[in-house]
């Protein structure tokens, strides 16, 4: 790779250099947003850091969910309600569905937790792949047998071919719609045509909300028609509350009811769910954020493809996966020591490995430092 070392040359700082040499260097994080780590590199501050490696929202929190946590706070002298009643209820009315058909979580990540209890009682579990990190770590508690489903790049596009065998009756399916890293989406009859060929079918729909409700692919509105299909949505990423880890599932009660008799009591605190209650009906957020992201979206697109050895895959959620004709972990170094900006390397994503990264979608201004930097690296 030439490298423009009349301006910046990367390899003359290794990883960790930035920092003192009496601490121990983190190790490289599985997750985007852990920005302790990336300070750490940079030798900056945490604030210092425009972060790109977290797919949240830059338009959030909405002022809504500030109001309902300060005006929550003497409520934290009591224990939530353990059945969540006004959050379930605020849900089931945006989805048009009984509460009762509705479980919040400690975010995604814990009620994934609980489905992956469910598919270990299944032979084994169908995943679609490169997987969220998470999916391996919730599978591989609970000891699942995987059985991988590779997407594969095809003209600039990520397709899958749908061939699960014909013994799927005691087995799970496990995807997430939009797709994350890709950001392929997936429309809802698609995935209905095979739901009826598994023991239990469960649907990540964190980044679903980013797409507006003519455009949305989710199975929510099916989900009643299907007593083994689970679908888990966020609160956090749309919203930008990622720091109060707030998720849901939707299932048949006769699912929720099991997975309540096995998890903590309280999983849920009193502030997240009061800020869940008014960010749901936050309307106005919602339609700024369905005006806002597809033309950001659309330029950052244009403006990474401009960039000589990255192709952009087009995405229906709120970031960018990115081909590279340069190691990611190499970009992701340069663009963290001498820029602060941090990108999301694939590298825990074994099928993508140092030839991908990923970037959220910020604002216009943020957007075009990144592709700025980008350039002065790339020219």
């Amino acid at each position: 790779m030439q490298w423009k070392r009349s301006k910046i040359n990367p390899w003359s700082v290794s990883p960790g250099s930035a920092t003192s040499t009496t601490q121990e260097t983190p190790k490289t994080p599985v997750h985007g947003g852990d920005l302790v780590w990336a300070a750490a590199l940079a030798g900056c501050s945490a604030e210092e850091l425009l972060d790109f490696s977290a797919n949240i929202n830059p338009l959030g929190p909405p002022e809504t969910a500030r109001a309902a946590i300060t005006a929550h706070l003497d409520s934290l002298k009591a224990y939530p309600d353990p059945d969540y009643q006004q959050l379930r209820q605020a849900l089931a009315q945006m989805h048009q569905l009984p509460p009762e058909w509705i479980i919040p979580g400690n975010g995604a990540a814990e009620l994934l937790t609980w489905v992956a209890w469910s598919l270990s009682r299944l032979e084994a579990t169908y995943l679609v792949t490169p997987a969220f990190g998470d999916y391996w770590r919730a599978l591989r508690a609970f000891n699942v047998k995987v059985l991988e489903c590779p997407l594969s790049a095809v003209s600039g596009r990520w397709s899958l071919a749908w061939n699960f065998g014909s013994q799927t009756l005691q087995k799970g399916l496990l995807l997430n719609n939009p797709h994350n890293p890709t950001g392929r989406l997936w429309i809802r009859e698609e995935i209905c045509s095979i739901l009826d060929r598994f023991a239990l079918v469960v649907v990540d729909e964190a980044f679903m909300d980013f797409l507006p409700p003519d455009q949305e692919q989710s199975l929510i509105p099916v989900v009643r028609d299907y007593p083994y299909l689970v679908i888990v949505r966020s609160l956090t990423k749309f919203y930008s509350l990622p720091g109060l880890r707030l998720g849901y599932a939707i299932a048949h009660p006769d699912w929720l009811q099991q997975w309540r008799a096995w998890r903590d009591p309280w999983p849920v605190n009193t502030l997240a769910a009061a800020a869940g209650v008014a960010c749901v009906g936050d309307t106005q957020f919602q339609q700024q954020t369905w005006s806002w992201l597809p033309p950001t979206r659309y330029d950052l697109f244009g403006g990474l493809g401009s960039l000589p050895g990255l192709q952009p895959f087009p995405s229906a959620a709120n970031f960018l996966l990115v081909e590279s004709d340069y190691p990611s972990s190499q970009l992701q170094s340069a663009l963290l020591l001498h820029y602060q900006l941090l990108i999301r390397d694939c590298l825990s994503f074994s099928e993508l490995g140092d030839r991908y990264f990923r970037v959220a979608v910020r604002s216009a201004a943020d957007n075009q430092r990144l592709l700025s930097s980008l350039a002065d690296l790339l020219s």
